[in-house]
């Protein structure tokens, strides 16, 4: 019994597919990534280097977001420091029109400033972020597909192994039984055989052949199997994993175009806000006159002097006596020659507005009317000074208001609380208030006098405004009227030095120039505490023990001392005064003498 077999029975598939179906099915397969199953690995590759660009993407914007932080930072610390300072000269430099445009440039600057704060902020939460928590969704979902990927591979190199073991196993037994059938054949033809030998070796070809018919029909099983397994890994589960894949990978490529876009509408976002604030800058910059601060100018150097006069001739021709001319500079010169200081020093003196004794310098200022200025520097100066006292005057009567009001509510209310406990706070505010309006009438004097309303300015006013009392008015004329004098009204070092010349000196200059510390005549106990923010004042403690220097001379003011270094003056009801009787009356006998 013999068996053939044909390779075309064995490699030939069970099942041959439709090849319309099949032709359908591969067309499909071109427009997808599912024809590149044999590039698996160059796949695994090709996503993570995308994974790699979009993370240096991630990058690349968060430096921008750290850039424009410190962009915005340098911008704001430049604006600040150009920012002119409170209670500082520099500030008043800031009424100037090309002045107010700068410091509108710097306050836009500051919110130019702040848009790229939002740049920063935007790209961070829109971008870094958003794209941040996408990379770690997108590097599990990639694991995730290449897991079953290989888990697919593997399966199916599983069952190729099968199929080549149940070939291998067929092809033996194949053998075997070719050899059997030919060893029965042997055996058959041989006559010195026994026929009991003979049996046995057909027995053992069947043997053989039934056993090759069951590897035969185990190989079919196999193969046909393997047939379904690769078709199906080839046609349905790699093309499956691999369209995941490019789906994800499509899907990085749009979130990485859509953050570009992200990042350019972060920017063109805030470019409206942007030019507003070049807007506002050029705004500021047209807003710039130079006529009106050219008038500045003049509104706030105008001394209110009238130019010298001319200079009359003097005839140095006649060998008598020259006649001199009341209004000439020798005139001026010689009183200050013929006229000796007290105490037999002879110092020239600079004109009573321009002159800086140590008085002033100790207080930390010039008098407190202000008379070291020229008249229309002057009247500003008081002008001033009576509208912020208004100011505080007002403050102080709100506050009066809100506590009678308070207590009112007290009398209504007892349980709310006690209505005596306003009444030290009233009384102080009414103390306040009744001071603050002194301070307003004697700088309304002071102004009137400046402005020509008052005719002259009375012995009181001159003590409390600490004026030179000595000064004669002939000689403020003959330094008005000094051809050293320069044409628009300032006064410079060289001018004064020039009046040393011409203004006589005084008792009560040299007073300044050689002032000695004045004796104690007294001390005095702080009955409240009191911020010395005036110029001329001492901030003292409520208890504090001072000396006294000075007595009240009727405007309300006691002149004490802490130290040697700190003086002032501080309001008489204030302080208790203990004064002592000897000091006392040497202390008025020096004043006598003065006078």
């Amino acid at each position: 019994m013999e068996f053939s077999f044909s390779r075309r029975d064995i490699t030939r598939p069970l099942k041959q597919p439709n090849r319309l179906i099949q032709r359908t099915t591969e067309q499909t397969v071109l427009a997808s990534w599912s024809h590149l199953q044999d590039q698996f690995d160059n796949l695994e590759k090709h996503t993570q280097w995308g994974i790699d660009v979009l993370e240096k993407y991630i990058k690349f914007v968060k430096e921008r977001t750290e850039i424009e932080l410190s962009y915005a930072k340098q911008l704001r610390n430049l604006s600040k420091k150009y920012q002119p300072k409170k209670n500082s000269k520099e500030e008043e430099e800031y009424r100037y029109t090309s002045t107010k445009a700068f410091l509108a440039t710097l306050n836009e600057m500051n919110d130019y400033a702040g848009q790229h704060e939002v740049i920063s902020e935007n790209m961070t939460s829109l971008i870094t972020g958003e794209l941040t928590r996408y990379v770690q969704e997108l590097k599990q979902e990639r694991k995730s597909h290449f897991h079953d990927g290989r888990k697919a591979q593997q399966h199916i190199e599983t069952c190729w192994k099968q199929l080549e073991a149940s070939k291998r196993r067929f092809e033996r037994d194949c053998k075997e039984a070719d050899r059997a059938q030919q060893y029965f054949e042997k055996m058959d033809a041989d006559i010195n055989v026994t026929k009991a030998d003979v049996e046995k070796a057909r027995q053992q070809a069947q043997l053989r052949h039934q056993m090759a018919e069951d590897s035969k029909a185990e190989y079919c099983s196999t193969l046909q199997k393997f047939n379904s397994e690769q078709h199906d890994h080839y046609y349905t589960h790699i093309p499956n994993i691999f369209q995941k894949i490019q789906e994800m990978e499509e899907r990085r490529i749009v979130r990485i175009g859509e953050s570009m876009k992200t990042f350019a509408e972060v920017d063109r976002q805030v470019i409206p806000i942007i030019g507003k604030c070049l807007d506002e800058i050029t705004k500021a910059a047209e807003s710039i006159d130079h006529k009106n601060d050219s008038q500045m100018v003049i509104e706030a150097f105008k001394s209110g002097f009238e130019p010298p006069g001319d200079v009359d001739f003097e005839d140095f021709t006649q060998p008598m006596k020259r006649t001199v001319s009341e209004s000439s500079l020798s005139n001026s010169r010689g009183d200050g020659k013929s006229e000796p200081k007290f105490g037999g020093k002879s110092k020239g003196k600079l004109w009573p507005f321009i002159k800086k004794n140590k008085l002033s310098l100790k207080l930390g200022a010039g008098p407190e009317d202000f008379s070291n200025l020229p008249p229309e520097q002057r009247r500003k100066k008081l002008q001033q000074k009576v509208d912020e006292l208004n100011k505080d005057i007002q403050k102080e009567m709100d506050q009066r208001d809100a506590l009678t009001k308070m207590k009112d509510v007290y009398i209504k209310n007892p349980q709310m609380g006690d209505p005596a406990s306003v009444d030290h706070r009233l009384a102080e505010l009414g103390q306040n208030i009744e001071k603050l309006r002194l301070e307003v009438q004697k700088f309304e004097g002071w102004l009137a006098e400046v402005e020509g309303r008052l005719p002259m300015r009375t012995e009181q006013a001159r003590r409390q405004s600490g004026l030179y009392e000595a000064q004669n008015t002939s000689a403020v004329n003959s330094c008005a009227q000094d051809r050293e004098s320069s044409p628009d009204g300032s006064y410079t070092e060289e001018q004064s030095q020039e009046t040393e010349m011409k203004v006589p000196a005084t008792d009560f200059d040299d007073e300044f120039d050689d002032e000695e510390p004045l004796p104690t005549i007294g001390t005095c106990k702080a009955l409240y505490t009191f911020e010395g923010q005036n110029e001329g004042t001492i901030s003292v403690a409520e208890g504090e023990m001072l000396y006294v220097i000075e007595e009240d001379k009727g405007d309300g003011w006691t002149r004490i001392r802490r130290n040697e270094d700190e003086e002032g003056y501080v309001p008489t009801s204030y302080v208790e005064v203990y004064l002592d009787k000897n000091a006392k009356d040497v202390y008025k006998s020096l004043q006598k003498i003065s006078e």
